[in-house]
């Protein structure tokens, strides 16, 4: 018990430093930061969407339109697999997420269902007596795809929130088809929302010169064509393009994008992969002279025509773009495009000065509630009482010196837990005094009265622990938003209480009686 090493007590007071060091920043205002020395830590705990203020937006990702695209991209295949079986159809199109059609030849009825199912084992097809056929995904397919297009959608939507420098945003999957999205500080929602709301899919197609789009939409559309409006046409520009559906490159090919300038207009430059290089200069190349559409979201942004073929695997994005637009649609190319449009189901915000005033009660509450605790303390066990009282102290500036150096996010939750985390490392030290009176009464010595306090309420003390802890750990995994800041809040306070309790007050009790040598426990 009166032996401690001296790398004991070196490493004790050296995390007790570490914890007062790391939590110093966070007595600052973040413009006040510069003021500190360079040899202090100058990272803080981020501030929740309900401490800081900020946005709430519930979006919900249409899983149907993204199938249906799939679908749409599967049609060429089968009319490719039909022609090259010599099998005649009609109605070739895609209608209630399942592809549709005619077999001409019902005694070529197997002989379809035969080339048909060699295109994708996730379709399903079915071919009636009459004819009529339908291809459609099978329900494992189906539920496969969803989850990979939330999935898909989380991580576009989280590289288009870092590209616009949001801290520590909370973005995580809700439900089957639903994203939950918190963005802390946020000062304008609404640019954000623009710009998690655009699917952002960028194409490079042929514009069909055989007619115009009025004579497509008045007469037969050509096959494989389709008319698409332009983006913010200029006076004297066409307001829509007859184009070919079949999409020569893609920006999934991309792999950066920037503002810049060109004759002094605001435009894109954008670089391919070596993949996206040579399919956009094979087809560069072999359309010299004609204009190529540059389509993004169904919307035609230019349609310049090709002087020369482009070999580099780079080029540049023109239109009536404004700084502000520029700098939008390279971030989105950069980001990538979402597998699926997406709809915001609910917003809210939340206002700084809402989110001060928590900061403010939750202050007054911890301090009150630290107050009391303290003077309880030395109020029922004097010295003793003290000490759990400075054990306290650096228990506080553990855990705020833990969370400030994870960079975690706290919440009025996680403010809760703070709260609730130092009522339980006072109660550690409760247990060992009471065990060390215990002790005192049966008549043992006082040096082996503070042995057995603190070796046969430890037990104790780990097992309330650990339950709390395991707690914790399932809030965390289970939990959400504000319930995951209480987690962390918890579990960090469990093990910095069980140091603090134990180490950090039997180092002061055992620094008293070597130094003071008392004839009795002041208890």
């Amino acid at each position: 018990m009166l032996y401690f090493a001296n790398w004991k007590i070196l490493l004790i007071c050296a995390v007790c430093a570490l914890g007062v060091l790391f939590s110093v920043p966070n007595l600052f205002a973040p413009a006040q930061l510069a003021w500190l020395p360079a040899q202090i830590p100058h990272k803080q705990v981020n501030l929740g969407l309900d401490l800081r203020g900020g946005s709430y937006l519930l979006l919900e990702v249409d899983v149907a339109a993204a199938q249906a695209e799939q679908l749409n991209s599967i049609i060429d295949n089968v009319r490719n697999a039909l022609l090259d079986a010599k099998i005649g159809y009609t109605g070739l199109n895609v209608e209630n997420n399942a592809i549709v059609f005619n077999i001409r030849d019902t005694d070529r009825i197997q002989d379809a269902r035969d080339a048909l199912a060699k295109i994708d084992t996730s379709l399903s097809v079915d071919i009636s007596s009459d004819g009529a056929g339908k291809m459609q995904f099978t329900s494992q397919a189906t539920e496969q795809r969803r989850q990979q297009a939330v999935d898909q959608s989380i991580e576009i939507i989280r590289r288009r929130i870092d590209e616009t420098g949001t801290k520590e945003p909370t973005i995580q999957r809700q439900g089957a088809d639903r994203i939950l999205v918190e963005l802390p500080g946020v000062g304008d929602p609404e640019h954000v929302k623009e710009l998690l709301g655009k699917t952002a899919k960028l194409t490079f197609q042929l514009v069909d010169q055989s007619m115009s789009p009025e004579e497509a939409k008045r007469g037969r559309m050509p096959l494989g064509d389709e008319v698409l409006p332009a983006q913010n046409p200029k006076p004297g520009q066409p307001t829509q393009y007859l184009v070919k559906r079949r999409v020569m490159v893609g920006g999934d090919t991309l792999v950066d994008a920037q503002a810049t300038f060109q004759n002094n207009e605001p435009v894109v430059s954008f670089r391919f992969d070596t993949a996206g290089a040579r399919r956009f200069g094979d087809a560069t190349r072999d359309n010299v002279g004609k204009p190529f559409a540059i389509v993004l979201d169904n919307k035609v942004i230019s349609a310049p025509i090709i002087k020369e073929p482009i070999l580099g695997g780079s080029g540049i994005i023109s239109g009536s773009f404004t700084v502000q637009s520029a700098s939008d649609l390279a971030l989105l190319l950069r980001a990538g495009a979402l597998p699926a449009p997406i709809t915001i189901l609910e917003e809210r915000s939340v206002g700084p000065d809402l989110g001060a005033d928590s900061i403010h009660d939750g202050a007054v509450s911890c301090i009150v509630g630290v107050v009391l605790v303290v003077i309880f303390m030395f109020l029922f066990y004097g010295l003793f009482g003290l000490f759990a009282d400075i054990a306290l102290f650096f228990n506080l500036c553990l855990m705020l010196g833990t969370l400030s150096l994870l960079g975690a996010t706290l919440t009025l939750p996680g403010i809760a837990g703070i709260a609730l985390t130092l009522g339980m490392a006072v109660d550690a030290n409760v247990l060992i005094y009471e065990r060390i009176r215990e002790e005192l009464r049966s008549g043992r010595t006082m040096l082996s009265s503070l042995e057995a306090g603190f070796t046969r309420a430890f037990g104790t003390i780990l097992d309330s622990h650990v339950t709390t802890l395991v707690a914790g750990i399932l809030l965390y995994w289970l939990g959400s938003g504000p319930v995951k800041g209480f987690a962390v809040t918890l579990s960090i306070g469990v093990l910095t209480s069980l140091f603090s309790a134990i180490l950090v007050t039997r180092l002061q009790i055992v620094s008293w009686l070597r130094r003071w040598k008392p004839k009795e426990i002041p208890l």
